[in-house]
């Protein structure tokens, strides 16, 4: 194996990021179900939304449908993490790795440029579990109501991540798990081309590990968290848009949208500027913590040990 090979080890990515994810996915869940429904609420005959805040939003769901509830669709998230944490962070370190000089440098620009191919690489996996996620965790919201795209009501109780893309193949062919994929390709694209080098930058100006060049435990956290939190808050905009680009079952007098470009008038344009940043807290509060844990686990080489490999 060649030095070059030696440095860039695929299986213990792959492997750091599977655990990484699963392990965020467990711990912050219910806060992106929040996130989704504020993203998707509608303001009722009385002019008052649904919901008024994060924290009514996760007790009236609590109260509603009880814990398990608060996990509804994490099913299909837990299942398909591994891949797209994988593809996100193994793919950052691909192309961070061949996009550097001949002097072993990474410019700011080649930084962005890593982010940005990580994120057009998780996207396959991405949009089609957005999706389905999407519509498990905006079933309680929308039960019993008409639906204006599929006809009757179909009760929250008898969704299934299953069913959905089994349905969805049968009536659009593979193209219909992939609704939502320009707006799920511009917030994942953007994200990844700032989160990336943000998190290198900071995670290298932190306190190194004993006979190590890599960080202590707590300053990859901190540095996730960080990264997470802003990169996170700049695309809420584009993730409002996604999440009701995405929404395949709308109540009635909640509106349908053409593409990007359109929702993101549309909700200006009769919501006002706020509207875009519905479900922002929740973002971030879901974001940051996955990302802190992802490259703590990452950094801590949690995969190394299992595999009995040594880190530089």
């Amino acid at each position: 194996m060649s030095t070059t090979d030696q440095k860039f080890s695929l299986l213990p990515r792959i492997i750091n990021g599977g655990i990484a994810g699963i392990v965020g996915v467990t711990c912050v869940f219910p806060i992106d179900l929040v996130k989704t429904r504020l993203q998707n609420q509608p303001v009722l005959a009385s002019g008052e939304p649904m919901y008024k805040n994060v924290l009514d939003c996760g007790i009236k769901t609590f109260a509603k449908e009880g814990f398990f509830g608060m996990y509804r669709g994490s099913g299909v998230n837990l299942l398909l993490i591994t891949p797209e944490k994988a593809i996100k962070l193994v793919g950052n370190d691909f192309f961070r790795h061949h996009l550097r000089t001949a002097d072993n440098k990474l410019t700011l620009m080649r930084e962005m440029l890593s982010g940005a191919g990580a994120g057009t690489c998780q996207i396959i996996i991405t949009t089609p579990m957005e999706l389905l996620k999407i519509q498990l965790q905006d079933a309680g919201r929308t039960a019993g109501k008409p639906s204006v795209e599929g006809g009757a009501a179909q009760t929250a109780g008898r969704m299934s991540a299953t069913r959905l893309a089994m349905g969805l193949l049968k009536e659009r062919g593979i193209f219909g798990l992939y609704r939502g994929l320009g707006a799920t390709f511009a917030r994942d694209v953007t994200f990844s081309a700032i989160y990336f080098p943000l998190f290198a930058h900071l995670n290298s100006v932190g306190k190194r590990r004993k006979g190590s060049d890599q960080a202590v435990f707590y300053v990859s956290f901190i540095a996730g968290l960080a990264a997470g939190s802003f990169g996170a808050l700049v695309v809420t905009p584009l993730d409002v848009a996604k999440t009701r680009l995405q929404t395949l079952k709308k109540g009635e007098g909640e509106k349908n949208y053409k593409g990007i470009a359109d929702c993101l008038i549309k909700i200006l344009r009769e919501e006002g500027w706020r509207a875009l940043f519905k479900g922002g807290a929740c973002r971030m509060l879901v974001v940051a913590p996955l990302f802190g844990i992802a490259q703590t686990v990452y950094f801590l080489g949690v995969a190394e040990f299992l595999l009995g490999i040594r880190r530089p």
